[in-house]
């Protein structure tokens, strides 16, 4: 399990920093000036290996996981972000998505993590969606899908509270479960949409919501083209994008830099994707240099340590 849990934190803190500097731009100019490599500064005016607030609430979520699972503490958590810096790249927040930073707003002011994120539909940036992945670790073994669904849920709404979003990332670590215990691709991706589309079926989901998932769940996302797969802040966006990455590439290379010169919301998507295609691949197949290039790999790899260690 440490080859994958370190696999699957590293993947998202590189796939995050690959992105960071061509953040905002467009999928034409990554056509004619691709990513190919860690870069520095431009978008963010940020070292080369820097993360952002993908990776730094991803490392939250995973740090408070060593500890047991206590919501109001994951909550306290991002407020130690987004106010001291905690777990940033270096000592200070950079960037925080709109609906991240209200929901924040509200735990400041003493609300409980259960009732602070936002919950109307246009909140359903991809804010939870990237920072979900150290779940997939904590609830490998949890049989009951219920409870699998509730402690997603929970997690996702401290800020982004909307079914949208709640679905979201109940696909993305259903999905990294099945990774975690070595499917194959195609395994993985048909158990998600089966498991998926029944669970939504049984508890009665609003079907014009399940129905916004019809192309990951009722289609193969990955034989669409590149054309018909967005890859904006919104986290039907990064959520199809990630998977079309992930299916369509045959390394951790690869699909990492698919993600960031689709262009836009680039580090986000290339974490989304970084998390999935690090676990498939294992960390070894994450190029040594990219590793090396990252800010505070030491104490990111302490912690991957510490979670596997409580995991076990």
């Amino acid at each position: 399990m440490e080859n994958i849990v370190k696999a699957g934190i590293f993947g998202v803190c590189i796939g995050d920093a690959l992105g960071v500097p061509v953040e905002f731009k467009e999928r034409d100019y990554l056509k004619r000036f691709p990513v190919t490599e860690m870069l520095g500064f431009m978008s963010w005016n940020q070292p080369k290996g820097t993360w952002s607030d993908d990776s730094s609430l991803t490392l939250c979520l995973a740090e408070e996981l060593t500890k047991g699972y206590d919501l109001e503490k994951i909550g306290e958590s991002f407020v130690k972000w987004n106010k001291y810096g905690h777990w940033t790249a270096h000592g200070r927040l950079f960037d925080i998505g709109g609906t991240t930073r209200h929901s924040i707003a509200r735990l400041i002011k003493g609300e409980s993590a259960k009732f602070s994120g936002n919950i109307f539909e246009e909140d359903n940036g991809n804010g939870s969606l990237m920072r979900i992945l150290p779940l997939a670790f904590y609830l490998v073994n949890e049989e009951n899908i219920e409870n699998l669904y509730r402690t997603v849920k929970e997690v996702s709404s401290v800020t982004h509270g909307h079914f949208r979003s709640v679905f979201a990332c109940f696909i993305y670590v259903i999905f990294a479960i099945q990774l975690i215990k070595e499917k194959d691709k195609k395994e993985a991706y048909n158990h998600v949409q089966k498991i998926a589309l029944e669970y939504a079926e049984i508890q009665g989901f609003n079907p014009k919501e399940i129905e916004l998932f019809q192309r990951i769940l009722k289609n193969d996302i990955s034989s669409f083209h590149e054309n018909e797969i967005k890859s904006s802040g919104y986290v039907l966006h990064s959520l199809e994008a990630s998977l079309w990455c992930f299916l369509n590439s045959k390394s951790y290379s690869e699909a990492v830099l698919k993600a960031v010169n689709l262009g836009e919301d680039t580090d986000t998507t290339g974490a989304i994707t970084g998390g999935i295609v690090g676990i498939y691949y294992g960390f070894n197949n994450i190029p040594e240099e990219w590793v090396s290039d990252l800010v505070r790999k030491e104490d990111i790899e302490i912690l991957c340590e510490k979670l596997n260690e409580k995991l076990k």
